[in-house]
């Protein structure tokens, strides 16, 4: 679904009206955390979750920290629960064989830069990621489930839009409480400028400052191009607002919601209606891999990456989680 327009204005009459639901979706998330009693597997999990629903940055994230941790020698697997795709795991992907439909966008992404495990129930994905040769665990995503235990958890949130209205599903955006949230957390990942006091909510917690960086040769390449823009994303506002900040003239944008499944015809109307009016179509990396082969090919694509603004904090985290894969081999 689309995200509301209301979960990030000041609370009105539809939050108001959603706020009892909101109180009882509340209610069962911490049922179901003070409830189960998260299971371990044979190497460090680093969760990268949020507090609200929809798009806040997670993949940039777990997949610049795989790059870290790869760098570090470490053999890491990733892990995700495949939102959007039919497949219920465990199951490794194959960028070859599975589709979006298969597993989930986030996962393709993911299986790119790592071994790859599609699981709803994550506690057995991270066994199964372990019995392949895991070394650490990256998980996208699952900072609300509680089956399995996180070494390292890490709350990812968009500096330009914080945590909403402050209300719970489906009043505003929360997954949980804030300070509940936060409590659990090792650190937050605030991306892009705080323009919205995260950094008062971190509480003491390191707090980590990152920026989204679009890939060089693909920016250079839309600089003063007309582009027909079109996003299936948490916020696909977003993506055209970066596309405007690289010189790009706009002359469409075409928002879907996020995890889109496209269709071939949908996505040849884009390119046709491109085509008339000599501009490049243009969308995310999240959204190129829910393309067909031979669409995908027709339009261009804008990658981006996670740049830390004190890498030296990030290194300090990894530290103390290879400090715990080496008591977990110990304990093996």
């Amino acid at each position: 679904m689309k995200t509301p327009a209301f979960w990030y204005q000041p609370p009105g009459l539809a939050s108001a009206l959603l706020a009892p639901l909101g109180a009882l979706y509340g209610l069962a998330g911490r049922r179901r955390l003070a409830g189960t009693a998260p299971g371990r597997v044979g190497a460090p999990v680093v969760c990268v979750g949020n507090l609200v629903a929809g798009g806040a940055g997670k993949t940039p994230v777990g997949l610049a920290l795989i790059a870290a941790l790869r760098g570090r020698g470490v053999a890491v697997h990733a892990l995700t629960r495949g939102h959007g795709g039919r497949e219920a795991g465990p199951l490794r992907v194959d960028s070859q064989r599975h589709t979006a439909a298969d597993v989930g966008d986030e996962a393709l992404l993911l299986a790119a830069a790592a071994p790859c495990w599609v699981a709803r129930d994550r506690l057995a994905g991270a066994r199964r990621a372990v019995e392949a040769g895991a070394g650490v665990i990256v998980m996208d995503d699952g900072f609300q489930n509680p089956a399995l235990h996180k070494d390292l958890s890490l709350v990812v949130a968009d500096g330009a839009v914080g945590f909403g209205n402050g209300r719970l599903v489906p009043a505003g955006p929360l997954r949980e409480r804030v300070a509940d949230g936060l409590a659990r957390a090792d650190a937050l990942v605030v991306l892009g400028e705080d323009r919205c006091g995260l950094a008062a909510q971190a509480g003491g917690r390191p707090l980590l400052r990152a920026r989204l960086e679009p890939d060089p040769q693909a920016a250079a390449a839309l600089a003063g191009r007309d582009v027909l823009a079109f996003a299936g994303i948490g916020r696909p506002e977003k993506f055209f607002a970066t596309l405007e900040s690289l010189g790009a003239r706009l002359v469409e944008r075409v928002p879907f919601a996020d995890h889109h499944p496209y269709r071939p015809a949908e996505i040849a109307a884009l390119i046709d209606r491109a085509a008339a009016r000599g501009a490049v179509p243009v969308t995310t990396a999240k959204d190129a891999v829910r393309l067909a082969p031979a669409l995908r090919a027709r339009v261009a694509m804008l990658p981006v990456a996670v740049r830390w603004e004190e890498e030296g904090a990030v290194e300090a985290l990894l530290d103390r989680l290879c400090l715990k894969g080496s008591h977990h081999g110990e304990a093996a």
